[in-house]
């Protein structure tokens, strides 16, 4: 294996993490007592930063924020670059 398959292997599975916390962070929001918790915290200083660059260009609908999706989507594409780039060593 070579290092660059490790190193885009391992960024991949850092993705993926990052993807299950975002979930966690977002379900978090139906159990107000989780997010005031010292684990809802950090999951909130992980996930705060990267939701708050996609908040403002999806409109709230509804008093409903639809921007998770749209940082999903990129979440997702990123993790297909990453195979393809696996696939491609």
């Amino acid at each position: 294996m070579s290092a660059a398959f490790l190193l885009i292997e391992s960024v991949s599975r850092l993705v993926a993490l990052y993807g299950f916390l975002l979930i966690l962070y977002i379900l978090s929001s139906w159990i107000p007592q989780f997010r005031h918790s010292r684990v809802g915290e950090i999951l909130a200083q992980v996930s705060e930063p990267y939701l708050r660059l996609f908040q403002g260009i999806i409109p709230l609908l509804g008093g409903i924020d639809f921007s998770p999706i749209l940082a999903f989507i990129v979440l997702r594409l990123v993790q297909r670059i990453l195979a393809q780039a696996l696939r491609a060593l």
